[in-house]
């Protein structure tokens, strides 16, 4: 599976991702509305649910790379999170530092949010996000989400739900 945009190519994860993805996820400024840091094992833990999840539902978190020169800099996906007591579809995205705030992560959502809806039958679509995490909320409103519900829990203390749903993405598409 591969999709293409305009800038970037989304693949699917390999053990052979650890490094580049190593300088993503263990990156403190990145990581800093998670709930743990990650070191080595974690990141490939990571790699591996990706794998898996790949085998068992055809999607997960793809690799995020440059298609000028194939480096990852990061992963954008969809995955199935429990999101306020229910299994949801969710795309989520962390791209490296020194490349953010060029629009990656917001070319990256709108491509899985397209595929998503092309190839499978949800009819909304999720990001959630610890409430202090502003660059995540504006990416999912980016790729047309509105936020839809806030919760406390104890894992972000509280947490920020956006959502899309395929009639808006009609509407969205139609406009283009």
């Amino acid at each position: 599976m591969v999709i293409e945009t305009e800038r970037l190519i989304l693949r699917q994860m390999t053990r052979d991702d650890f490094g580049s993805l190593y300088k993503v996820l263990a990156d403190p400024s990145i990581m800093e509305h998670y709930p743990y840091s990650f070191d080595e094992k974690r990141v490939m833990g990571w790699i591996d649910r990706n794998i898996e999840r790949y085998e068992t539902f055809g999607f997960g978190l793809w690799a995020v790379c440059l298609k000028d020169s194939g480096e990852m800099i990061g992963d954008c996906g969809l995955t199935m999170q429990i999101i306020h007591d229910q299994i949801r579809p969710e795309i989520g995205y962390h791209i490296r530092a020194d490349q953010q705030h060029k629009g990656y992560a917001k070319e990256a959502s709108r491509a899985v949010r397209d595929w998503t809806f092309k190839n499978l039958p949800f009819n909304r679509i999720y990001s959630y996000m610890k409430y202090t995490n502003i660059p995540s909320s504006r990416t999912a409103m980016s790729y047309g989400c509105r936020f839809i519900e806030e919760f406390e829990d104890d894992v972000n203390e509280k947490t920020r739900v956006y959502a899309i749903t395929r009639d808006e993405w009609k509407e969205l598409t139609r406009k283009k």
